[in-house]
């Protein structure tokens, strides 16, 4: 099921029956499934798939850019734009992926939003 949850987010379905919609616009979350009515806003997505979008970005595209030494001896004026521009794109193209993922990972770890623990900067204040 943990998998299965995940992979499903991944697709972009609902994570419990894996046939409805998770998504009704970019990244806005359909409140419940169209096919099984599973309650899809329940669960906090909140930062977490932009922390592991970044991750993956950072680690797979900008670590690796920094090895060629194109990236150090060209103007400015062009690698910039040349690297700025794609890391942009694959950001945005991979946000809604990695925020399904999280979502189906929240999920099969059955976390919601009523869940006090988790909210640790609540109890802070």
């Amino acid at each position: 099921m943990f998998v299965r949850s995940m992979l499903r987010g991944l697709k972009g379905r609902c994570p419990a029956c894996g046939e409805g919609k998770l998504f009704w616009r970019y990244l806005k979350v359909e409140p419940r499934c169209s096919e099984c009515d599973h309650d899809l806003a329940k669960y906090p997505a909140d930062d977490g798939p932009a922390y592991f979008t970044i991750l993956i970005v950072g680690h797979l595209i900008v670590g690796p850019l920094l090895l060629f030494p194109i990236i150090w001896q060209a103007p400015t004026a062009i690698v910039l734009p040349a690297t700025l521009i794609p890391l942009a794109v694959v950001t945005l193209l991979l946000l809604p992926v990695v925020k399904g993922w999280f979502i189906g990972l929240l999920h099969a770890l059955k976390i919601k939003n009523s869940d006090q623990a988790i909210h640790t900067a609540d109890i802070a204040d």
